[in-house]
């Protein structure tokens, strides 16, 4: 039987703030971001306080490395759409929450958004994304650069360095093959799971401190309760998912009952305007048939005419002859 370790979610909220457990936190951030990384502080703001909303769908954690860089790390349970949006919120809060007033804008620190999310954000085929600010030449099509100046102020960074950085991990999407450190990560992430030939940095400590049964009884019970309420909230979002595809298909249904009846409506008028368009034919060659009989008609009456004066003629002509001889004969 798997022995299933505490989520990853539950570990920030409860276990990875204690600065004896901050190894396992800095195994997973210099798997993700390619360099060691040490944490000096848990840092606190109105970003990452608990709400009664956010209780079991979001868990986040602020921390400053030894570079003095700042880094969120959130974990998120359901689908949100504005998403993104939060994410770019939530970045530039830090940066105002980190500065003081009168302060110069040279000391804004590096932020670093993490998103450990358990729905499909967004479009695409990887499960991995890392998202950074660049400025493009519109027409030499060149990168722009610090100048020297700039430089000897913030060291040699380059533009994209001095604005936040985004990674999203959509673990859902992860599929399950290990093919470097971090995917050891992903699978952990995904299964609560750490399998023994994994070597990614922290994933021994996590094994060893986040296992559920070396939990004190009551904090056993107060995690079954956690992810009893997660299924719950998975649930709850299942059915509204399935109850707005219901009355989706239901209204699919009945616009095209109206589209059907339009269609048979139209069908009808269809059928009616060729019946009169016919009727207007039969009409027509109707009309073209008494024309022609008329016309007929006409030549026959032109016809008798010509017969009747003929005959007129022949009777004058005999009245003629008889005439002429009778006297004659006279």
């Amino acid at each position: 039987m798997i022995n299933r370790l505490i989520r990853f979610d539950w570990a920030i909220k409860n276990i990875l703030r204690n600065k004896s457990n901050f190894g396992i936190l800095e195994g997973f951030l210099s798997e993700l971001l390619k360099e060691d990384i040490k944490i000096t502080k848990i840092l606190e703001s109105e970003s990452n306080q608990e709400t009664k909303k956010d209780k079991f769908n979001r868990v986040d954690l602020l921390v400053e490395n030894s570079k003095s860089e700042l880094i969120i790390v959130e974990v998120q349970n359901t689908s949100e759409l504005d998403y993104l949006q939060r994410l770019l919120y939530g970045a530039s809060k830090v940066i105002s929450e980190n500065l003081n007033l009168g302060q110069s804008y040279s000391n804004i620190k590096k932020i670093i958004s993490i998103s450990i999310v358990y729905f499909d954000l967004g479009q695409g085929k990887d499960y991995v994304y890392k998202g950074k600010t660049s400025f493009q030449g519109i027409h030499k099509k060149d990168t722009l650069e610090l100048s020297k100046e700039q430089k000897k102020l913030f060291g040699e960074i380059n533009v994209e360095q001095i604005f936040p950085e985004y990674y999203l991990l959509k673990v859902n999407k992860f599929d399950n093959k290990t093919r470097d450190t971090l995917d050891e990560w992903l699978y952990f992430l995904k299964n609560e799971e750490i399998k023994d030939n994994f070597k990614a940095k922290g994933l021994r400590e996590a094994k060893e401190k986040l296992d559920v049964l070396k939990l004190p009884k009551r904090e056993q019970a107060i995690y079954q309760r956690y992810l009893e309420n997660l299924s719950y909230q998975a649930s709850m979002a299942q059915t509204i998912s399935f109850e707005v595809e219901q009355e989706r298909e239901k209204m699919l249904i009945e616009v095209q009952a109206e589209k059907d009846k339009l269609q048979i409506e139209k069908d009808e008028v269809k059928t009616q305007k060729n019946e009169l368009k016919t009727q207007k034919y039969e009409l027509k060659t109707e009309k073209d048939k008494l024309r022609i009989e008329k016309d007929e008609l006409k030549t026959e009456k032109n016809e008798l005419k010509l017969v009747r004066k003929k005959v007129n003629f022949e009777i004058e002509r005999i009245k003629l002859e008889i005439e002429k001889s009778e006297k004659e004969k006279s």
